[in-house]
């Protein structure tokens, strides 16, 4: 089979191709034959070698990814050959709160999906919903649970409460959504995924006052910004928001600055996550089944081109997931 591995940091050119034998799955593993994979910003820290988690020499990156199992060992249970399936980012994480024991990833410190075929214990990963194509289901392990949490874990908002999403998609029949966005040709594509109120910042860039007074302050930011955004995101908050960090530095490595002349202004809640559990997964599917949701990809490339696909995801001027297929 082929398979991608990181052999050391530093960019892509450490990202090599490798023709390997097809793998036979133990006891409790299954051989998935993965159809896509999807990058995420924290793939691109791992492969430049800024990812605070230490990845595996030679590890074969990216933990989003989906396919169908093609081999099962002799005590799996919960699975067959032909289902089809995703893994979960934490793999060991299979509920409640994580803690050190829990932390390998999938294309860290874990073989992840980058390959034509991946090998997963089967409590690693879930079934798929079935109106999803493969580029589709290929991206939602890592964003896509990060995305659910935010909002879920800081408690659904209640009908004519705010979210805030900086360049990201919300539509819930139990809020408004507003969009931050950096560019203004993309205001009319947020409006179609159900964004409420888009703000351009190449046209305002000291949007947060503006934002509370068109919405009367936000409830629950959605914060990927970093620095560039989260002085705005609070100004944009009501008295008694939610602010949800999942980005605390910039690919200059800035760090967030805690403005203290408006924190003193506001009771806010700060607080952090990091993408989730495997049930967290399996929730977020179920919902992503019942309402048929479907994820935005920007552009697809070809499994030879996986090196092609990281710089056009670094650019950073994208609008959706950026996809690979499978070999």
């Amino acid at each position: 089979m082929h398979a991608y591995r990181l052999e050391g940091s530093g960019g892509t050119e450490c990202l090599v191709m490798r023709d390997e034998a097809q793998p036979e799955p133990k006891p409790r593993e299954i051989v998935v034959r993965v159809r896509a994979t999807s990058l995420n910003r924290r793939d691109t820290m791992i492969l430049n070698g800024t990812y605070p988690l230490t990845p595996r020499q030679g590890i074969v990156p990216l933990s989003d990814g989906a396919g169908e199992i093609v081999a099962i060992g002799d005590a799996v249970t919960r699975f067959a050959v032909g289902d089809r399936v995703t893994g979960s980012y934490f793999a060991r994480w299979i509920d409640g709160r994580i803690n050190a024991g829990l932390i390998d990833q999938l294309g860290c410190t874990l073989d992840g999906m980058l390959a034509e075929y991946a090998v997963l214990d089967e409590q690693w990963a879930v079934r798929l919903p079935d109106h999803l194509d493969w580029h589709e289901a290929a991206t939602l392990t890592c964003a896509g649970v990060t995305a659910w949490n935010a909002v879920t874990g800081a408690g659904i908002p209640k009908p004519g409460q705010w979210v805030l999403v900086i360049g990201l998609r919300c539509s819930s029949p139990n809020c408004s959504a507003a969009a931050v966005t950096s560019r203004g040709e993309k205001a009319d594509r947020l409006r179609a995924l159900g964004a409420d109120l888009v703000i351009s910042t190449s046209e305002m860039p000291e949007w947060g006052a503006t934002v509370r007074d068109q919405t009367g302050g936000i409830d629950l930011v959605v914060e990927t910004g970093g620095p560039a955004t989260f002085a705005q995101s609070l100004i944009a908050s009501t008295l008694y928001g939610h602010i949800v960090l999942l980005t605390l530095q910039d690919p200059q490595g800035r760090s967030i600055e805690m403005p203290a002349a408006l924190y003193q202004r506001s009771l806010a809640t700060i607080s952090r996550l990091f993408v989730g559990s495997r049930t967290n997964l399996e929730a977020m599917l179920r919902a992503v089944s019942q309402h048929r949701l479907r994820p935005v990809i920007d552009k697809v490339f070809a499994f030879t081109e996986a090196a092609e696909a990281y710089r056009y995801f670094q650019q950073g001027d994208v609008f959706g997931k950026v996809v690979v297929d499978g070999a």
